[in-house]
């Protein structure tokens, strides 16, 4: 009977605390993913985790320096240039994976960012963004958020808010000055959580 009576007061101190845990405001018994999850490596080289970031608004994108849609740099960075104030951030992800269309090296793209678009927004190392390599960043996107599907070309675009949270995609053909994507950063820029 004192066995049983033990192994009570193990189990109770056990789950007391996960109870009080899950129970706790903003706390959750499992810490939910967001973008936040991750840790990428700059085109320069360094490391930065992804939460760095965490109270802005985010536009991630996959980019090409030799793709038809490579003038959406300066769309990108007069997006970048209206709404870096009220805390949009651009993060930029050069990946090769449609048609060969980014072939060069980090400092070679960055180079070419600099010189041809004025490009100020955070631009990150080569990744592949489909495929049997596909970076976990990419991983995440495609088959984890609410927007699951594979990366179909270059610019591709995620929105995410302040929390960390993938709140829309929009294809290629949507540029980042459109209304239909401006509309949706203005009222995310303004929830200030």
């Amino acid at each position: 009977m004192n066995r049983l009576k033990d192994l009570r007061t193990a189990l109770a101190l056990c789950v007391l605390p996960l109870i009080a845990l899950a129970q706790t405001p903003g706390r959750t018994m499992t810490e939910q993913k967001t973008v936040y999850s991750f840790a990428m490596k700059t085109i320069d080289g360094k490391e930065r985790p992804l939460s760095e970031y965490r109270g802005n608004v985010l536009l991630v994108v996959n980019v090409a320096s030799r793709c038809g849609s490579t003038p959406q740099y300066k769309d990108l960075q007069a997006v970048y240039e209206k709404y870096k104030e009220r805390g949009l951030r651009i993060l930029a992800f050069p990946a090769n994976n449609f048609g060969g269309q980014e072939p060069g090296t980090d400092k070679e793209i960055m180079e070419f960012c600099e010189t041809n678009y004025n490009v100020s927004f955070d631009m990150f190392s080569k990744i592949s963004v489909k495929g049997e390599d596909q970076h976990p960043l990419y991983r995440y996107l495609t088959k984890e958020s609410p927007f699951q599907g594979e990366v179909k070309w270059n610019f591709q675009k995620y929105l995410v808010d302040r929390k960390g949270n993938v709140v829309a995609m929009f294809p290629t053909k949507i540029k980042p000055t459109d209304k239909e994507l401006e509309q949706r950063l203005e009222a995310l820029l303004n929830d200030t959580m």
